[in-house]
């Protein structure tokens, strides 16, 4: 009995876990097997793996094969194992290099001309496989670039099984073949919106700036064509690039996603699902394999929801969860997987369902159950976990500037962010966090930086009238700490109080 080795990689959500995969060749009726809780698609292997051997001039033994995939009691999906299977299986009978194959992790799906087809999920797997100690891994040749964007791995990006098998030693001659969906050109990146094209809306710039910088959600009410879909996307231009961590993190995401990776992006992820989008859509999902949502996507970056009277009421409540723990859980009954979720959210609402609704010289004709209904659709628990609520006015009535002045630029803003963010970073830096939106209420209330009565007061004013709940009134701090980095304050004071309840409340500007 000869018995081979290898690994590959089980991936549930982001989390991977390396798959120990073991071929078992002995003296029985000739067969197939593939035991260790492969799903269909894994369990349908056996075919792709008879079949891309045979058309690749190597025999599989003719006895019976059992592959093992170890943990037996962890579920694996997906055809990203046949490379591992196929390898494992040619080397109970071929000479492959038994201390190569293992220190390789093996990812791929095999097309029946033995060339390897790439698979989604390769930047997750091959971390994993580096965190668990493993250098070497070999992909599809369309999955080589993203492979190669963790540090310290040697990649094999693979056109078909024989090459590698000749990586691992056997004596085979390679074939010239045309590598499957080999790599497309790197698209590219999404252009930098300049924030001072928007005109008027001074005050709603400022407010957007001052959620950049302390990682605040936003929540705009306003007519159609008021200019709240244009400051939404000009959003993540003035937010900090991302960082190593987070940049692998978004890219994972999207990799998880089936999109191709081809380098690590720094703009924070900018998502916009339509308001018809399924609760499944935003938060993710699937019957057999787990994929990410919208949610999930837009970790690092911006969830923007236009239109958001029109979601249903089941996908917005989907978001309190997220926004509230930062993560998002999905449950099925075999799997667990668990999704980044620190994201800015930002709302855009009409008033009404025509948008006319206290429109200076507007005509609405929503009868008052209709506007009631739609507001309604934003309840009460997700305006309560909103930081910044603005009402828009159009340009037409909105104070424009004056002759020759121009709004600030994106590249003011975003240094005006980065100064703010860089006191906060200091302010916190013997603690878990590093932008205000992320601190804990009773840290604010009990902290080193806790303010003063005097200062609190009209927020505890705004508690003890219940025009607040304790919530909010963290969320107000949180705000209020933003406004005073802005300024380049070192402590509170009463008017970054005024001023986050100005914006909390959603005041109309004058």
């Amino acid at each position: 009995m000869t018995v081979a080795r290898t690994w590959s990689v089980a991936l549930t959500g982001l989390d991977g876990a390396l798959v120990e995969v073991e071929a078992d060749l002995s003296r029985q009726t000739p067969d197939f097997k593939i035991i260790g809780l492969p799903d269909k698609a894994l369990g349908e292997a056996h075919q792709r793996v008879h079949n891309a051997c045979e058309n690749s001039g190597v025999q599989l033994p003719r006895r019976r094969i059992t592959v093992n995939l170890s943990p037996a009691s962890l579920p694996k999906q997906g055809a990203g194992f046949d490379l591992a299977i196929a390898v494992a299986a040619l080397a109970t009978e071929q000479s492959l290099d038994p201390r190569s194959l293992r220190a390789t992790v093996h990812l791929g799906e095999l097309g029946l001309d033995g060339r390897l087809r790439p698979v989604p999920g390769v930047l997750p797997a091959v971390l994993a496989a580096a965190r668990a100690g493993i250098t070497r891994v070999a992909v599809p040749h369309a999955n080589r670039a993203e492979a190669e964007l963790v540090e310290g791995m040697e990649v094999l990006g693979a056109v078909s099984l024989l090459q590698v098998l000749r990586w691992h030693g056997l004596d085979v001659e390679d074939r010239d073949l045309v590598p499957v969906g080999a790599a497309e050109p790197a698209d590219a990146p999404a252009p930098v919106l300049e924030l001072a094209e928007v005109i008027g809306q001074r005050d709603a710039v400022d407010a957007i700036v001052l959620a950049a910088a302390g990682g605040h959600h936003v929540l705009m009410s306003g007519p159609p064509g008021a200019g709240k879909t244009m400051l939404a996307r000009r959003l993540p231009g003035i937010l900090p690039d991302l960082d190593d961590a987070a940049a692998l993190q978004a890219a994972s995401v999207r990799s998880l996603s089936g999109a191709g990776v081809v380098r690590l992006e720094r703009t924070p992820p900018f998502e916009a699902p339509h308001h018809t989008a399924s609760v499944a859509a935003l938060v993710g999902g699937g019957s057999r394999v787990i994929r990410p949502g919208a949610i999930a996507r837009a970790s690092g970056g911006v969830l923007f929801l236009d239109e958001a009277g029109e979601f249903a009421g089941g996908a917005l409540d989907a978001l309190r969860e997220p926004l509230e723990n930062g993560v998002i859980q999905i449950q099925r009954a075999g799997a667990s997987a668990v999704f980044p979720a620190r994201f800015q959210l930002v709302l855009a609402t009409n008033p009404c369902p025509c948008g006319s609704y206290g429109v200076p010289g507007g005509d609405c004709v929503c009868p008052p159950a209709g506007i009631r209904r739609y507001l309604g659709r934003l309840s009460g628990p997700i305006r309560d976990r909103i930081d910044i609520e603005l009402s828009v006015r159009r340009v037409s009535v909105a104070h424009t500037q004056a002759a020759g002045q121009r709004g600030i630029t994106t590249a003011e803003a975003r240094a005006r962010v980065a100064a703010a963010r860089h006191l906060a970073a200091g302010r916190l830096r013997a603690t878990p966090w590093r932008t205000n939106a992320e601190v804990s209420g009773a840290w604010l209330r009990q902290g080193p930086c806790a303010p003063p009565p005097l200062v609190r007061r009209p927020l505890d004013a705004a508690l003890h009238r219940g025009a607040l709940t304790l919530r909010g009134y963290d969320r107000v701090l949180r705000v209020a700490w933003t406004h005073a980095d802005l300024a380049g304050r070192d402590r509170l004071e009463i008017d970054d109080i005024g001023r986050a309840l100005y914006l909390k409340k959603g005041a109309t500007p004058l």
